[in-house]
């Protein structure tokens, strides 16, 4: 059985609310376009693991959109399966926090939202037909390998001393 922290992301397009508009009051502009997400973040001999979908340039924490009708757990199981061939022990999810910043490769405005688990799990780590590589990192990465929510989260990791 191996313990590690796992962060989830599931996406679905939403809408952010500007802050005037929950009170009741008229935005003169349309809001942004939300893109909710799982991502899997483990955490491993003090380093984390990020992944490079295959053409891609740009590493990210391992995860994805929540298809119709799926909730937070099942993408989430569904997603570390896909991308990292590991099965997810269901009873040991729970939350680790969510992180919100540009979508990365989209128009200006548009968010990602990342809500975060950490949980158990059993296999090995493998890539996936959809992913050309996986890196374990130290929080002094080369930041323009990542993605804004990606940078964010290592910082977090950093800070609550999860790895070096």
């Amino acid at each position: 059985m191996r313990r590690s922290l796992l962060l989830l992301t599931v996406a679905r397009i939403s809408f952010h609310i500007h802050p005037s508009d929950a009170f009741g009051t008229m935005a003169s502009k349309p809001s942004a376009a939300f893109i909710d997400k799982l991502a899997l973040i483990l955490v491993r001999n003090r380093k984390q693991l990020v992944v490079r979908s295959r053409g891609k340039d740009a590493f990210f924490t391992p995860g994805g959109k929540r298809e119709e009708g799926e909730s937070d757990e099942d993408a989430l199981c569904r997603e570390c399966k896909e991308e990292l061939t590991i099965g997810i022990k269901r009873d040991t999810i729970k939350r680790y926090g969510t992180f919100q910043a540009q979508a990365f490769g989209k128009t200006e405005g548009t968010m990602v939202r990342m809500t975060c688990y950490e949980a158990d799990y059993t296999g090995e780590l493998k890539e996936s037909a959809e992913i050309e590589e996986m890196k374990w990192i130290t929080s002094d990465f080369e930041h323009r390998y990542l993605t804004v929510t990606g940078i964010m989260i290592l910082d977090d990791l950093k800070a609550r001393g999860l790895i070096d």
